[in-house]
């Protein structure tokens, strides 16, 4: 690959950098758990120090599925009309008590929904990489004409 492809590509790798940035930028993700050998996807909305992901959580199948295995998949993305980004990472799951739980209060790490949360769980990340897409969709350009 020469110098030119790599501007010409539609997909480029962003460095860790640009990953926690976009994780700092946002605060809905996915994560995926196992449990009772099952796999598991979940919307959370989360906060990040810039080295750790954290969520709260209520009792349940997502804060059991993390105490009796603590390996998580975590991706967020974000797409426009001509664009997309995405970060991914694996790391271990656990649930934070004492003083150690405390850490959010200085987090932006707010419910979406009014339900009482108590359970904080911290993601530390293993293996992260993100992308960077430039879409090509003609197909959003594309219209019928009413007037036919």
């Amino acid at each position: 690959m020469n110098e030119n492809d790599e501007d010409t590509s539609p997909v480029r790798a962003l460095s860790d950098e640009e990953c926690w940035d976009l994780l700092r930028e946002n605060e809905f993700g996915r994560m995926a758990y196992h449990l009772a050998g099952e796999v598991h996807i979940v919307p959370i909305n989360y906060a990040t120090d810039g080295e750790r992901l954290y969520f709260k959580t209520a009792e349940g199948s997502k804060l059991l599925g993390i105490v009796m295995n603590e390996d998580v998949a975590f991706e967020i993305d974000r797409i426009t009309e001509d664009h997309a980004t995405s970060v991914c990472l694996r790391g271990r799951a656990s649930l934070l008590e004492g003083s150690e739980e405390h850490v959010v209060e200085q987090l932006p790490l707010r419910p979406w929904v009014p339900t009482m949360k108590f359970n904080v769980v911290a993601i530390d990340p293993a293996e992260m990489a993100g992308r960077s897409f430039h879409l090509k969709r003609p197909w959003l350009r594309m219209t019928t004409s009413s007037e036919d």
